[in-house]
Parts: C-alpha cells; sequence; structure tokens
C-alpha cells in the first residue's frame, strides 16, 4: 500500500508599481506615512501568512526587474477570498484608490497570483517570472489575476 500524501496550497501573490516620485518626495509621503499601519493590518489579518521585507521592516529597499522605480510587494495568504479580504478594507482600500498619486500607470501586467506549496516562500525571482509569464500568456494556472483565478493544484 501507498502512502497517502497531501500538499497544502496557499496563495502567493506579487503587486509592483513604478513609483512618480522618490520614497522621500513630499508628494507621495501618505503612501510612505502609511505602509507600517496598512503592514500592521496585513500581518495581523485573518489568512495572513507571509510578506517580503527588506531591512526597512518592509519592501520598499528591493527592487524588482532592475528597475529602481519599482516597487515590489508580495505575500502569501491561505487564499483568494483571504487576500481579497485585506485589499479592499480600511487604509489599504483607501490607498489603493488613492495610488495613480503614487504610481505611474502601466500598461502591462502589475499583479500576479499562483499557488505555492504551503510553507514555500517566494523570492523576487520568481515573481518576475510569474509576472512575466502572466504578461506573455494571459492568466493560465502558472500565473494569474484577480479577475480569472484558477484552483490550487490537486493534493
Amino acid at each position: 500500500m501507498f502512502p497517502i500524501m497531501t500538499t497544502t496550497y496557499q496563495l502567493a501573490q506579487v503587486n509592483i508599481g513604478r513609483l512618480t516620485a522618490p520614497l522621500d518626495a513630499p508628494e507621495i509621503k501618505d503612501f510612505t506615512n502609511n505602509l507600517d499601519p496598512v503592514n500592521a493590518v496585513a500581518d495581523a489579518s485573518d489568512g495572513f501568512v507571509w510578506r517580503l521585507q527588506g531591512d526597512t521592516g518592509d519592501a520598499t529597499d528591493i527592487r524588482i526587474f532592475g528597475d529602481k522605480w519599482l516597487l515590489v510587494n508580495m505575500s502569501v495568504w491561505r487564499d483568494v477570498d483571504a487576500l481579497k479580504a485585506f485589499m479592499y478594507q480600511g487604509t489599504h482600500r483607501e490607498l489603493l484608490a488613492r495610488r495613480r498619486e503614487f504610481f505611474e500607470r502601466l500598461s502591462e501586467a502589475v499583479t500576479a497570483l499562483w499557488w505555492v506549496p504551503a510553507g514555500h516562500r517566494p523570492d523576487v525571482a520568481e515573481a518576475e517570472d510569474r509576472l512575466t509569464r502572466l504578461r506573455e500568456h494571459g492568466p493560465t494556472a502558472y500565473s494569474f489575476t484577480l479577475r480569472k483565478t484558477f484552483s490550487p493544484p490537486a493534493a
């Protein structure tokens, strides 16, 4: 008899934004002043698992695609519903509505989701791969969006 192998999956997400001004500029002070409070809410949210952090406690010192103006946010959640519940509430929702004040509008996909085995922590190279694949092929089970999601792989 073979042992039954079960793997639980969690949802990884990456989103990027190209700053409209340097992080210390007064034009984006509302964004930078709210990083710690928004991250604290995320950390305490039901379904939150992990988020990318650099030396500053957030990810503002980490870059993606070799672009000094691109900020990266990456986290892992229990599932899509947990991520959505956080995204569309409170200060995060308010800042999301104001994102054009802080970030340029990019023509390519800036957010990608994918399933990871429980305990896996994605790195920036993995996020770049998922965003690139989404940009090239559209939503697939490999890399998808909030508008077109896929179920986790079968256990």
